[in-house]
């Protein structure tokens, strides 16, 4: 399962006097587990360990629709 960065960056960031010098960023499977999450949250039946399963279970299956 191919799993890139969602919001790669080459670039030197400065935020105040923070300074960086480019971060891969978060995977896009984070990234579709996140957008999966937000759909999730507010079912009467739902727990924070179950919505973590599912999202991840939903990031999957949109990884691998990629692929085809």
């Amino acid at each position: 399962m191919n799993n890139p960065p969602a919001f790669p960056s080459g670039n030197e960031v400065t935020l105040g006097d923070l300074r960086s010098n480019g971060h891969s960023g978060m995977t896009l499977r984070d990234y579709f587990a996140a957008k999966a999450l937000q759909f999730l949250l507010g079912y009467e039946e739902s727990t924070p360990e179950n919505d973590a399963k599912v999202a991840y279970a939903m990031a999957d299956a949109m990884l691998k629709a990629r692929e085809a």
